[in-house]
């Protein structure tokens, strides 16, 4: 039969989603690029937020109203079932910590055939972990994807192998909390980077979102292991709210203080290195002062990329008890967040303008544009007909607050 598969959410969910495709692949069915051609829909779902399961709930009723075969898989299959049952009850519901009977449950009722000899593209994306150690009050996620359960490495180290021969030139190693990797078998996500880099090849790993408190233990061999150029510098580390009081509330085990000072830590070993993180506006008892912390603390930590996300209740986490705050004062500062946060990054970007940067051509952008990634993640908008996984040398011209704009020179 002929499947599409359709991920939404975080970069950890498409590599999951690439992995079921592979899994339907070896079992005899036909991936196809559009749901319209598709006998069978994966839809592999996202619930972090209110307005995403809204947007599950819509396309559940599309793909029924269409008459489709469809798997539900990822965070809403386990966390929001019912909700899925509702809309799709003649669907097949499977968790992802039920992602190793996949293939024989997907078998049981679509049969199997002869494997394909090849999938049509490899995934760049490589999960080494479910779950995480963390306890947010404002996290379903968690509800989904239990208590680490960390990948074994030496099947890791091969399937990396795997992706670098078949040419990949960016691989995205991730997981819900990729900082923590390795805690329960006994090992460390450093360690892990290190064999990768054995491979031998020209390619970029993009290293996953970690929370601050499961960077501070591994910072020194993470910052060791990063001297190695194809390894973007780059880190992701969300630190939610500038307000301790919030981040008390929310469970976060740091201070404002002692995540600037990780970022001074990690700036003063590289200090071209990328940061990004998360605010979350506007979370239950959240005051004007609270909120002037958060936009105080954009300005010091001055991030190459601040993602706002307004605070959406979600059931069963302690959060969706807590006092909310209005909608319009939600609103309200969530825009300020962004202005400033806007003034930044274009203050960031305004200095590299000039520059010329090695990047690497990883998609294509918008209106005739090819986009590529500095040495430290930043994305550059060349116009060019260069191939994905192609690198260049490029002279920035310009620049908007989310990226640059350049000028290839070579090749």
């Amino acid at each position: 039969m002929r499947y599409f598969v359709e991920s939404y959410g975080c970069t950890m969910n498409y590599g999951e989603g690439d992995q079921l495709s592979e899994m339907m692949c070896k079992l005899g069915h036909e991936e196809v690029f559009s749901p319209e051609s598709a006998d069978i829909i994966i839809l592999n779902t996202c619930t972090v937020v209110d307005t995403t399961e809204k947007k599950m709930v819509r396309r559940m009723s599309e793909l029924r109203k269409a008459g489709k075969e469809v798997i539900v898989t990822g965070c809403m299959a386990k966390v929001q079932a019912n909700r899925v049952t509702i809309r799709l009850p003649d669907s097949m519901i499977i968790p992802p910590d039920r992602y190793s009977e996949f293939s024989s449950e997907v078998s049981g009722r679509y049969g199997a055939g002869s494997p394909h000899a090849e999938k049509k593209h490899c995934s760049n994306i490589l999960p080494i972990a479910q779950g995480c150690l963390g306890d947010c009050s404002y996290c379903i996620t968690k509800f989904a994807r239990g208590r680490l359960s960390s990948y074994d490495a030496e099947g890791l180290v091969r399937r990396f192998g795997s992706i670098v021969e078949k040419g990949v030139k960016e691989i995205l190693v991730t997981a819900q909390d990729t900082g923590c990797y390795g805690i329960d078998i006994g090992t460390d996500l450093p360690s892990l980077l290190g064999r990768m880099l054995e491979n031998k090849g020209d390619f970029m790993i993009r290293i996953g979102m970690m929370n601050p408190d499961s960077l501070v233990p591994i910072a020194d061999d993470l910052l060791e292991v990063m001297k190695d150029r194809r390894i973007y510098r780059f880190l992701h580390i969300p630190v939610q709210s500038g307000s301790d009081r919030i981040l008390k509330r929310m469970n976060r085990s740091y201070s404002a203080e002692e995540f600037l000072g990780l970022a001074d830590r990690l700036r003063s070993v590289y200090p071209d290195i990328s940061l990004s993180t998360d605010l979350i506006s506007g979370f239950p008892g959240e005051t004007d002062d609270d909120h002037r912390k958060s936009v105080e603390l954009i300005r010091r930590l001055k991030a190459d990329t601040v993602n706002i996300t307004r605070f959406s209740s979600r059931p069963g986490t302690e959060a969706a008890s807590m006092e909310p705050v209005h909608g319009r004062i939600s609103k309200d500062r969530s825009a300020e967040l962004t202005e400033t946060k806007n003034e930044v990054e274009y203050a960031n970007n305004s200095k590299i303008v000039g520059r010329t940067e090695k990047i690497l051509i990883t998609e294509i952008g918008k209106e005739g544009t090819m986009i590529g990634r500095t040495q430290n993640y930043r994305p550059v908008a060349v116009r060019s007909d260069l191939p994905v996984g192609s690198f260049a040398r490029a002279e920035v011209t310009g620049c908007e607050p989310t990226y640059l704009i350049g000028r290839v020179l070579d090749i």
